[in-house]
């Protein structure tokens, strides 16, 4: 068999003799060209190839050098080399029939860990043969990545009233790294918050990122949180990141309804007073209750537990008030008890109650003004505290008249008559009256003002000298009470005196 790539000329002496008896000979040089046909493959040499190399690996480093040849002749020689165009590759051509494999774009180990390279020759024979040669490339992981968070925000709910220690979520991170590079540490970033800390409130697992609370909650008093978490990975340099967390605290319905008004001691019943003549539709009372829990359930409704009455007053249930649905009737009794329930909207309910025991007056004052905006002069100066100062000051007015004329007629001393002769006036006491007053008795044409400090059965008698005949004895009754007062005809009696002795005259 020729074989073109064996032996491309054959060269040859041909002889030629006849037959003859002296037989005759010629010869030639005969030269054999052998043409060549496209039988033989391509082939591909992988001179040096680096194998693994860095994800970070700069463009247009050298990885591998290949070369190619084919034994054909002519178009049947020449050989072509390519590669997947996807691939991150190039070749470029160095010497004759040598390439180098070199990169052409960022590598990344976390999209694609390694890479099969497939070299393809092939000659321009008709029909062309082809071959090929793969290799595969490993890429190093080095610590080009930040750990992240699934969320960039986390909001976490958490029931007041917790049990310490519980696991509120897990703030798990993600580093697609390899080996030490992936291994991911959390923390809390401090804040100062009210003379304490996060670290005091809440605390992180370092290895899986388990968010617990170390204290119980109360939504009264703290109703949300906000700080930040930090995972830090273990690569050379460490790469971090950082979670914003916000813990809202969710109210339970531990608080039951607080009445403020009508305001009453502990355990006690308010009392209020209201004119019997109280319109129809008129405010009577307004009870109100806070609660101290969450908007839902701090909403409050209000209710009648018991009443004396029903169809006496009516409760708005959002508002409290308390109002008569007709006028009161002589039937009506004269105390109305009120039970009335502040129930709020939680679940379960919890409620409180305020008793309210209403009087009802036979006076024009009003019990308990109605809640509506009235000037401050009718609230100041109504008629009937009009009516009660103009009394007032005219009683005091009067009082102060008596007591002033009192003490000028005590102080006032009278002047003895020019005509009458002295005399000398004997006092006499008797304690066995029953009569509570005093007794005067003067024959002068003047008073003698003579106040006993004996209480009850005091009685004063004054006898002045035997008087001359036909004259008379004047007696005036005065109270213990009073001073000197006038002698009426109807308060002072008239005695005939006897005249058995004579008396000289001034």
């Amino acid at each position: 068999m020729i074989n073109y790539e064996d032996f491309r000329i054959y060269d040859m002496e041909v002889i030629a003799t006849d037959k003859g008896t002296n037989s005759l000979s010629g010869q030639c040089k005969l030269t054999i060209l052998v043409t060549d046909m496209n039988d033989n493959h391509p082939e591909i040499s992988i001179k040096s190839f680096q194998s693994p190399v860095k994800e970070d690996i700069a463009v247009d480093t050298v990885i591998a050098v290949v070369s190619v040849s084919d034994k054909d002749s002519g178009e049947n020689g020449i050989v072509d080399i390519r590669i997947a165009d996807t691939l991150p590759f190039a070749l470029r051509e160095s010497s004759d029939n040598y390439y180098e494999l070199v990169v052409s774009e960022p590598l990344d180990r976390e999209k694609v860990p390694e890479y099969d390279i497939t070299f393809t020759v092939s000659d321009r024979g008709s029909p062309p043969l082809s071959d090929n040669e793969t290799m595969t490339l490993e890429l190093l992981d080095v610590n080009d990545n930040v750990p992240q968070f699934p969320q960039s925000f986390y909001t976490i709910p958490v029931m007041e009233n917790n049990a310490p220690g519980a696991l509120l979520s897990s703030l798990t991170a993600f580093d697609p790294d390899l080996h030490e590079n992936q291994y991911l540490v959390y923390f809390i970033i401090e804040k100062e918050i009210v003379n304490t800390s996060m670290s005091m409130l809440f605390s992180i697992n370092p290895e899986n990122g388990n968010l617990y609370a170390l204290k119980t909650f109360d939504y009264e008093i703290e109703k949300e949180f906000l700080f930040h978490i930090e995972t830090r990975d273990s690569g050379v340099p460490p790469l971090n990141s950082n979670v914003t967390v916000h813990i809202i605290i969710v109210d339970q319905n531990d608080n039951p309804p607080v009445i403020v008004s009508p305001w009453r001691a502990h355990g006690s019943v308010v009392e209020e007073k209201i004119p019997r003549s109280t319109d129809k539709g008129s405010l009577v009372s307004k009870v109100i209750a806070i609660d101290t829990d969450s908007v839902q359930n701090s909403r409050i409704t209000y209710q009648f537990l018991q009443v004396t009455d029903a169809t006496l007053f009516s409760l708005d249930q959002y508002n409290g008030e308390i109002r008569t649905m007709r006028m009161f009737s002589y039937r009506d009794p004269r105390h109305q008890r009120l039970v009335v329930i502040a129930k709020d909207n939680g679940d379960p309910a919890l409620s409180a109650t305020v008793t309210i025991k209403l009087s009802t007056v036979e006076t024009a004052v009003k019990a308990y003004s109605d809640m509506t905006e009235v000037p401050l002069e009718y609230d100041i100066f109504s008629d009937l505290n009009l009516y009660l100062v103009i009394g007032l000051g005219s009683v005091s007015f009067l009082l102060l008249i008596t007591i002033l004329v009192t003490c000028v007629l005590k102080c006032q001393k009278p002047k003895p008559s020019k005509a009458a002769p002295p005399s000398r006036n004997s006092v006499i006491s008797e304690r066995n009256s029953t009569i509570a007053d005093s007794t005067l008795v003067s024959n002068d044409a003047y008073w003698y003002s003579l106040f006993l400090a004996e209480t009850r059965k005091g009685k004063l008698v004054v006898i002045q000298p035997v008087p001359k005949a036909g004259s008379r004895y004047i007696v005036s009754s005065l109270p213990r009470s009073t001073g000197l007062t006038e002698t009426s005809d109807s308060a002072a009696s008239t005695l005939q005196g006897s005249t058995t002795t004579g008396s000289s005259s001034s």
